[in-house]
């Protein structure tokens, strides 16, 4: 009897909880003063390094709720920085990113995923000017804290790495697609303080 009971009640109260639907992790807000994305690239022989100055995005993110996590970002092309502003302008032209045409790059989760071991991966669509693919990107947790001046409110952070070829998305026509001068791999790291009322 008492099995027949507790089958009727899961039968009861499963479709009554499914009806609120599965719980979103918590959003997080990306602090921009602490928080960077940034690459290398080899010029000749020698990694050269810039950034991506201007980056908003949304962060639902829980390591207990990654079925229901999610993650959007988007990139300003125009705010690359590599400490030359001849160069600054030559990757926002038409021969690599061409900023004025495809202003934005783009980032779209799909799927959260541990593998195991500390090895969290989050899987998405990237797209840079006009070329979208799918990717899987590791990922850190760096950990949680209350806020010590804010009362209320928690910090975590996380880092992204990743290495794609540059010419997969077409950044580099003509000549620039050849990899005598600008290498074809591009190192990605990124690097987000989050924050969010507990």
């Amino acid at each position: 009897m008492k099995t027949i009971a507790s089958l009727l009640m899961a039968a009861v109260l499963i479709p009554a909880l499914s009806a609120f639907g599965p719980v979103d992790a918590p959003s997080w807000k990306i602090d921009g003063s602490h928080s960077s994305v940034s690459f290398n690239v080899n010029h000749f022989l020698v990694p050269v390094e810039g950034r991506f100055n201007n980056f908003e995005g949304e962060v639902k993110l829980a390591k207990d709720n990654l079925l229901n996590s999610s993650a959007s970002f988007s990139i300003d092309v125009a705010s690359v920085d590599t400490r030359d502003e001849k160069r600054n302008k030559h990757l926002q032209s038409g021969d690599f990113f061409d900023a004025k045409k495809f202003p934005k790059m783009t980032f779209v989760s799909t799927k959260f995923e541990d593998k195991g071991n500390g090895q969290l991966v989050v899987h998405g669509k990237l797209t840079i000017r006009d070329v979208t693919k799918e990717v899987s990107i590791p990922f850190k947790i760096l950990g949680e804290m209350q806020h010590p001046m804010k009362k209320g409110m928690l910090v975590s952070g996380i880092q992204l790495e990743t290495t794609i070829n540059r010419n997969d998305y077409g950044v580099g026509s003509g000549s620039w697609a050849a990899t005598a001068v600008v290498g074809d791999e591009v190192d990605i790291k990124v690097t987000l303080e989050l924050t969010r009322n507990s």
